[in-house]
């Protein structure tokens, strides 16, 4: 049962009946006898529920529900009648009414009512919680990294949170796309609305087709009722659609329709639906490649591209490596409810040679495996699985960063100069080779 409700009816023969067996059931119950008089008490009372008549002398149920609402106030609110009218109970639905209660009132109906609404309230309050606790680890300040580069990252996901654009985010696996798609999230200024991340390499397109966009019932094997997809429950949160690189030019046309339109229709349905929802998109690939390939749409790529951030390698930033390990020390070590473990100085010089090809994701995961492995309150060479001899073995090996710049010099000296030689050389498009030269800096 609710802790505070605000009881609204105008006869005082039921007020009284109802007031005393909700007070019986252990709820602080206030009457009012007037619309008019629950809207001067409401500061005062602070109720959870708003139990209300529709129809009263002055003011209505209806007209007090929808003030309720406009004042955007924390409060459920439960509308009864003796007048069983549909327009009336279609009225009240629409306005925000969490229930409609036929008089007379049945208390067990009643009690029901009031159950689930306070089940409702509570699994409402563990989500703000999480959002709140998920908002507090992706703020600015909390963000870990002081690289020049990062910092760049920073400014731009401040940029980002201040607005409502699409966004591309581009970067190897595992350097952290997810995390600066949640921090521009949960710094805007819709961040109590749903952050949804979606994985396009995760589901075949049929399915996410369906997990994004919903499907009516029996639009496909497996269908038993309607289904809401993640734009619908987005509101006007952030749908994060990771790897979007690897779709399909047919799914690309339908998300395209989306961005663009801002409609969609479900698997299976014909009417149209309209979201709010922001974009943020991810991939690994290079995306001017794939258009020039025609694996990408162009008109999408430029409706995803409005603003690009590109997060570096964890190995461009290895001053980085120190801050993260002993960020992920900490969380890893509340997690197991140990007291905070240290890093011991032959440990830190390995974590600063290792080459990271799985970024800042294989950082995590070697911290968490080592803190689980640890014995006593230090992490000690043996526990990072990074051993002795296999990590000499891999010092001084060249990246593929290093043996693709070598590679492309080779062909542009071999040509000359000539660029069109050399993209012919090298089997790939002009423009590719053109953001090679950049990217290497072989000018």
């Amino acid at each position: 049962m609710p802790q505070r409700l605000l009881l609204v009816e105008d006869d005082p023969a039921v007020r009284y009946a109802l007031a005393d067996t909700l007070e019986a059931e252990g709820v602080e119950v206030h009457q009012a006898c007037s619309a008019e008089e629950a809207l001067a008490r409401l500061a005062e009372v602070a109720p959870e529920v708003v139990l209300t008549d529709v129809r009263m002398p002055g003011m209505d149920g209806l007209s007090l529900l929808r003030m309720l609402r406009e004042r955007v106030l924390d409060v459920d609110v439960v509308v009864m009648t003796a007048f069983d009218e549909m327009p009336t109970i279609v009225q009240a639905m629409r306005d925000g009414a969490f229930e409609f209660i036929v008089k007379p009132v049945r208390l067990a109906d009643l009690r029901r009512t009031l159950a689930r609404l306070v089940e409702d309230r509570r699994t409402r309050e563990e989500g703000r919680r999480a959002r709140e606790s998920e908002a507090d680890a992706y703020r600015l300040d909390a963000l870990v990294g002081r690289h020049p580069l990062m910092i760049d990252v920073y400014k731009r996901v401040g940029q980002l949170a201040a607005s409502r654009v699409n966004a591309l985010i581009r970067g190897e696996t595992g350097s952290g796309k997810d995390m600066v798609a949640r921090a521009i999230h949960y710094n805007s200024p819709d961040a109590s609305h749903p952050f949804i991340a979606v994985n396009c390499t995760a589901l075949p397109e049929t399915l996410l087709e369906s997990e994004l966009f919903g499907h009516v019932r029996g639009s496909f094997t497996g269908a038993v009722a309607d289904r809401k997809g993640r734009f619908a429950l987005a509101g006007r949160g952030t749908i994060f659609l990771d790897e979007v690189g690897d779709t399909t030019p047919e799914f690309q046309s339908k998300l395209l329709k989306v961005i663009e339109d801002k409609e969609y229709h479900p698997v299976g349905g014909e009417r149209t639906q309209r979201t709010e929802a922001r974009v943020i998109a991810a991939t690994h690939r290079d995306l001017e490649d794939e258009v020039e390939q025609g694996r990408f749409r162009r008109d999408l790529y430029y409706r995803l591209r409005v603003v690009e951030v590109t997060l570096p390698p964890l190995r461009d930033r290895p001053d980085d490596i120190p801050l993260l390990a002993m960020h992920f020390l900490r969380k890893t070590s509340l997690e197991l409810h140990r007291p905070e473990l240290q890093l011991a100085d032959d440990t830190l010089a390995a974590l600063m040679q290792h080459d990271w090809t799985g970024n800042v994701r294989e950082l995590e995961n070697c911290i968490t495996r080592a803190a689980v492995l640890a014995t006593g309150g230090t992490i000690r060479l043996e526990n990072l699985g990074l051993h002795g001899r296999e990590h000499d073995a891999t010092r001084g090996f060249p990246t593929l960063e290093a043996v693709e710049a070598e590679h492309v010099a080779r062909a542009l000296a071999l040509a000359e100069g000539n660029r069109t030689r050399a993209a012919e050389i090298l089997g790939i498009s002009k423009p590719r080779l053109y953001r090679c030269i950049e990217r290497f800096e072989l000018e």
